[in-house]
């Protein structure tokens, strides 16, 4: 069992009845505190002035002795000069809980809030909510009527609100709703997205440090940043604008000057002063999309930026003061650029504390089917019009959007297209296996175009095979076939490409018709060599 120990000032007011024998007559909470059954305390430590209560304070401490012989009793002599004084309470009471040595393991503390006054009671209640006083509240009542050895009531107070079951109940649905408005309102799947959504509401709350999103571009990063901020002035944590800014359009001089503001004068065109966008961000929150882009000079300054909140204006000497909290997006490695030299160590340290990864959508396939629902209402509220799957085409369009041929680079912003390409060519309101499947050939086109733009030998296994084919492609063929048609796009005959597929099979001799090796595999496939090429 733990020994239980008790905080509290000793009451000027309440414990002192006088020194006779009619003071057992009437109620004193400090000495209630002994009477108490079903309250075995080990130890009570006082608080009290010693110089002013030295007579009251032997008295309660003789009256505690001889109702609980066994609970030690500890006087801390505290000087107040004036008790009403909230900052002088408050310095004197933090500096007396940061002094003591607390023992959780062994112990545990409760702090009597019945005695001393409102200010004291109130920086009782802040010094346990902050927990640098470990422990409940306990607040001690009278009796109905005053009789004597009658210790009255107690209650114990958890000030963590999540052990009362209604309370806890109201909590966790604020919380859910909190996510739910983070995720834009879509009933996401992805455990690994919704645990970091949790998290983000939590920082989001307590923290006014930097964030740092990361992820592939169309992730959601934008988005996401915009719904912190308005949840931050929901509870009232910021009081100014969102500015959001893409880095990647930010060039020389105008990039400081965007960013910093500038003076008159201070390079060729600045004819005006300018306050700049860190300037117009005060008191709210600004949302730096691909800061990996900005120049070295432009994060040496936006580093004291955010320790200093003040920075001078390209060209001027006065400086500019905002109080602004930071997130910042990227698509890069930013800490590959810190090793490459093209970001700066010390910048990336500071905006590192709070990293979140924002997965694309290709690492996320579980949420594609609640974000086409997302996007159809979305599609619904722009044009004023329902627009729904047809039972056959919807499970056509996600068997596709979740397979391995799709790519969706641009991720959800891709999908979010898509969808509107399709809302929009629908008829009646219906999206139909039709429809949808001009939509799964326009795709492949564009992914191929992008593939081979970017230097990529891309195998539309939907040409090649037919959609049914494709679709019936186990992965590790999927994988071994692509290899096989590549070399064929790259040789002139079928037996070059059997030399080149089975060279070390020839070398050992093990095979002695490489080229109708390769005849028999794309056999398999219902494939010939020259289609291959095609």
């Amino acid at each position: 069992m733990k020994r239980q120990v008790v905080f509290g000032f000793i009451g000027t007011q309440l414990d002192a009845t006088g020194g006779g024998a009619g003071r057992w007559e009437k109620w004193r909470p400090t000495v209630s505190l002994g009477m108490h059954e079903d309250l075995a305390l080990d130890r009570i430590e006082l608080l009290v002035d010693q110089r002013r209560f030295k007579a009251l304070t032997s008295q309660v401490v003789a009256d505690l002795k001889t109702v609980s012989p066994d609970t030690a009793v500890r006087v801390h002599d505290l000087y107040l000069a004036d008790p009403w004084d909230f900052e002088q309470v408050y310095s004197a009471l933090f500096d007396f809980v940061r002094a003591y040595t607390f023992d959780a393991e062994h112990e545990d503390y409760y702090v009597h809030i019945t005695t001393g006054t409102h200010v004291v009671q109130i920086c009782w209640f802040l010094l346990a909510e902050s927990r640098y006083l470990p422990g409940r509240l306990l607040q001690a009542s009278p009796p109905r009527k005053q009789k004597a050895g009658d210790p009255g009531s107690y209650a114990i107070i958890d000030l963590d609100l999540a052990r009362y079951d209604p309370i806890a109940q109201r909590f966790a649905n604020l919380r859910a709703d909190t996510t739910e408005f983070l995720k834009s309102g879509i009933e996401t799947r992805s455990a690994m997205f919704n645990r970091m959504i949790e998290q983000i509401e939590r920082v989001a709350g307590k923290s006014k440090s930097p964030m740092l999103l990361m992820g592939p571009t169309g992730a959601g990063k934008s988005q996401l940043a915009r719904n912190v901020f308005e949840l931050k002035k929901q509870r009232q944590n910021l009081k100014g604008r969102f500015v959001e800014v893409n880095c990647a359009t930010l060039r020389g001089d105008g990039a400081g000057s965007a960013l910093f503001g500038h003076v008159r004068g201070a390079f060729t065109g600045a004819q005006s002063d300018r306050a700049g966008l860190l300037k117009s961000a005060d008191g709210g929150l600004l949302f730096l999309d691909e800061i990996g882009e900005l120049g070295l000079d432009e994060q040496a300054m936006l580093l004291r930026a955010i320790e200093d909140k003040r920075f001078p204006p390209l060209g001027g000497d006065r400086e500019i003061e905002s109080d602004f909290q930071l997130i910042a997006g990227t698509n890069r490695d930013l800490a590959q650029s810190v090793r490459e030299g093209r970001f700066r160590d010390d910048l990336f340290a500071r905006l590192n504390l709070w990293t979140f990864y924002l997965p694309g959508l290709k690492e996320r396939s579980e949420d594609i089917e609640p974000n086409l629902d997302f996007e159809l209402a979305r599609y619904a509220r722009n044009h004023g019009e329902q627009v729904r799957f047809n039972r056959e085409a919807r499970e056509r369009f996600l068997k596709f959007a979740t397979g391995i041929d799709a790519q969706w680079p641009g991720n959800f912003r891709d999908l979010g297209a898509s969808i509107t390409r399709m809302a929009t060519l629908s008829e009646s309101g219906r999206i139909t296996t039709a429809v949808v499947d001009e939509e799964i050939a326009r795709l492949r086109r564009l992914w191929t175009g992008r593939a081979t733009d970017a230097g990529e030998d891309a195998i539309d296994f939907s040409a090649l095979l037919g959609h049914d084919g494709a679709e019936r492609l186990d992965r590790f063929d999927r994988a071994q076939l692509a290899e096989v048609v590549r070399v064929c796009r790259q040789c002139r005959t079928l037996a070059e490409a059997g030399r080149v597929l089975f060279q070390a099979s020839r070398e050992r001799k093990a095979s002695s018709n490489d080229g109708d090796r390769l005849r028999k595999y794309l056999a398999r496939f219902g494939l010939e060599f020259e289609r291959c090429r095609a």
